[in-house]
C-alpha cells in the first residue's frame, strides 16, 4: 500500500505538473516520467495489474460519449471524404510501422502500435495490453501530438499564403454550424455509464478480441448515448485515468528502457515525415475531389485531436465544423478497429 501511494502521488504530481504548462498529453506523460524516475531511482513503485483492464475501459466509455446525434446527420455530407481520409491513415499507419520494423529493434507490434494516429493516452495502454513496449508506444504518439498541436498549424498556413492563390468558385460550402451536444450530465448517468462500461469492458476482455475491455465499452457506451441519450463522462474521470495509464506504464521502466530510447530516433524521423507526406497528398486529394479548400483539407489530415482541432481551425482561420466531426469519427473508429488490424498482421506473421 506504501508503494502504491508512492506511486500515484509522484504519478499524480508531475502529471498535474505537466498539464498546466500544456505539455501535449501532459497528464499521461508526466505520469510516465515521474513514476519511472522513482521506479529506476528507489525501485518502489507498485501498480495492480487490474489498472490497465480499468483505464482501457474508462478511455472506451469517454470517446463513446464524445460523438453526438448532431455529428450524425452530418455523415451523408462528409462520408465519402472520411471514407479517404481513414484509408489514407490505415496505409499510412501499416507502411510507417512497417518501416519501423524493419530498420529498428522495435518488434512488429510496438512498430505498428506506434504509428496509430490515435489518443495520446488510450494508444500506449492498449499497445501494453497487446504485448507492445508501452514506454516506446508512448514516446512516439507523444511526438506525433507535438507534431498535429504545434508544427502542422504553421505548415498548413506558411504553405497557404505561399501559394496565394484563392480557392476555385465551386468548392463546397463551409458548414459553420455549432455541434448539438448533449445536455445529459447528471450523477446518475455518470454511474450508469460507468456501469455498462465496466459490464461491457469485463466482456470484451475475456471475449478474446485484441483490446476487448476496451472496445466493448466503446460500442455499448456510443449505443447508450446514441440510443437513449444517457451516457456522460464528465473530463476529470479521463484525467484520472491518463494518471493512472501514466502511472502504470511508468512502473515498468527500467534503466535498460531509458537507455534503449536513444534508438526511437530513427523511427521518430520516419512518423515525422510520413505524416506531414500524408498531410499534404492526401489533403490534395480530398480537395479536388470533394471541393474543400487546400487548408481545410489538410487540416482533416492533421493527426490532432478533436478538441485540439477546434481551437487550431479557428487560429488559422478556418470555420468549417465538419472538420471536427470527421476528427471525432477518426478518433473512434481508428481506436476501435486499427487495433485489431495490427494484431491480425502480428498474429499472420
Amino acid at each position: 500500500m506504501a508503494n502504491l501511494l508512492i506511486t500515484l502521488l509522484s504519478g499524480g504530481i508531475l502529471g498535474f505538473a505537466c498539464y498546466k504548462v500544456k505539455v501535449p498529453g501532459g497528464l499521461m506523460i508526466g505520469a510516465v516520467i515521474g513514476v519511472a524516475l522513482i521506479n529506476v531511482l528507489f525501485e518502489p513503485s507498485y501498480m495492480p495489474n487490474e489498472t490497465k483492464t480499468f483505464v482501457m475501459m474508462i478511455a472506451g466509455a469517454f470517446i463513446g460519449c464524445i460523438v453526438e446525434k448532431s455529428d450524425l446527420k452530418r455523415l451523408p455530407y462528409i462520408a465519402k471524404p472520411t471514407i479517404i481520409m481513414l484509408f489514407a491513415f490505415l496505409v499510412l499507419n501499416l507502411l510507417v510501422g512497417t518501416m519501423i520494423y524493419l530498420v529498428s529493434p522495435l518488434d512488429l507490434v510496438t512498430s505498428l502500435m506506434s504509428a496509430v494516429p490515435g489518443g495520446i493516452s488510450d494508444t500506449p495502454i492498449i499497445a501494453l495490453a497487446m504485448g507492445a513496449d508501452a514506454p516506446k508506444v508512448a514516446v512516439m504518439q507523444m511526438v506525433r501530438q507535438i507534431l498535429g498541436i504545434g508544427i502542422f498549424p504553421s505548415l498548413i498556413l506558411a504553405y497557404h499564403n505561399r501559394r496565394k492563390t484563392f480557392e476555385h468558385d465551386g468548392h463546397r460550402e463551409a458548414f459553420t454550424g455549432k455541434r448539438e451536444k448533449s445536455k445529459t450530465k447528471s450523477w446518475v448517468a455518470f454511474w450508469v455509464t460507468v456501469g455498462i462500461a465496466m459490464i461491457s469492458g469485463v466482456a470484451g476482455k475475456h471475449s478474446g478480441i485484441p483490446a476487448g475491455a476496451f472496445v466493448f465499452p466503446i460500442v455499448s457506451v456510443l449505443i447508450l448515448k446514441l440510443v437513449f441519450d444517457f451516457a456522460y463522462m464528465p473530463r476529470w474521470a479521463k484525467q484520472g485515468a491518463q494518471i493512472l495509464s501514466g502511472a502504470y506504464i511508468g512502473s515498468s521502466i527500467m534503466m535498460p528502457d531509458i537507455l534503449a530510447m536513444k534508438n526511437l530516433l530513427l523511427p521518430l524521423f520516419i512518423v515525422v515525415i510520413g505524416y506531414i507526406i500524408n498531410c499534404f497528398v492526401t489533403g490534395k486529394i480530398i480537395s479536388k475531389m470533394y471541393g474543400f479548400t487546400m487548408k481545410e483539407a489538410m487540416l482533416i489530415t492533421t493527426p490532432a485531436g478533436a478538441s485540439d482541432m477546434a481551437l487550431i481551425s479557428a487560429d488559422i482561420g478556418v470555420q468549417n465544423t465538419d472538420i471536427i466531426v470527421m476528427q471525432i469519427i477518426r478518433a473512434v473508429v481508428v481506436m476501435t478497429f486499427f487495433p485489431q488490424i495490427i494484431s491480425f498482421i502480428c498474429t499472420f506473421f
